[in-house]
C-alpha cells in the first residue's frame, strides 16, 4: 500500500503561538512536498513572503470545509493569526486563525498530484471523524472546539 503522504517536516511556531485548553502547544506539520511546493510558488513569484493561509469554515458535505488560498504576510494579523514555517530552511510558511488551528492541531499540510489535479491538503486531521472522497471536507468527534467559540480578548 503508497502512503498519502511523506514524512512531516515539523513546523515551527514563528508568530502568536497558541495552547489549548489544556495548556498544550497547538502545531500543525508540513510535509516536505508542501514546503517544495511553497518555495517553488515563492521562487516563481518572486515573493519570499508568500503564506499558504489555511482556514475552516462551515460547511460542506460533512460539517465542516477545508479552504485555502496564496496571501502575503503583510496581511497577516499578529494578533488573530499564528504563522508556521517549515524547518527545512525552505523558507515555507502556513498560517491559521485560532479557530482553524483548534480543529486542525496536530495534523499535515501536504502538496498531492493526482490525476484530477495538484492541490494543497490537510492529512491526518485528528480531530476529523470522517471526511468526503475528495478530503475537502470533515466530520469533528461531538464535544470538540467549535468555529467561533473563542472568548473574545
Amino acid at each position: 500500500m503508497l502512503s498519502t503522504s511523506p514524512a512531516a517536516k515539523a513546523a515551527v511556531v514563528t508568530t502568536n503561538p497558541r495552547k489549548d485548553e489544556d495548556g498544550n502547544e497547538m502545531l500543525i506539520d508540513i510535509t516536505a512536498r508542501a514546503a517544495n511546493r511553497l518555495k517553488e510558488i515563492m521562487s516563481k513569484d518572486s515573493n519570499p513572503d508568500l503564506a499558504l493561509r489555511v482556514t475552516v469554515e462551515s460547511g460542506g458535505c460533512h460539517g465542516f470545509q477545508y479552504l485555502m488560498s496564496l496571501t502575503n504576510t503583510s496581511a497577516i494579523s499578529p494578533q488573530d493569526d499564528t504563522i508556521f514555517e517549515s524547518s527545512d530552511c525552505s523558507g515555507a510558511k502556513v498560517v491559521m486563525d485560532e479557530p482553524s488551528l483548534e480543529l486542525l492541531k496536530g495534523s499535515k499540510v501536504d502538496f498531492t498530484m493526482e490525476l484530477i489535479g495538484s492541490q494543497f491538503k490537510i492529512v491526518g486531521n485528528p480531530a476529523a471523524t470522517s471526511s468526503c472522497g475528495c478530503g475537502t471536507s470533515f466530520d469533528i468527534k461531538p464535544g470538540q472546539a467549535r468555529l467561533g467559540s473563542q472568548s473574545e480578548k
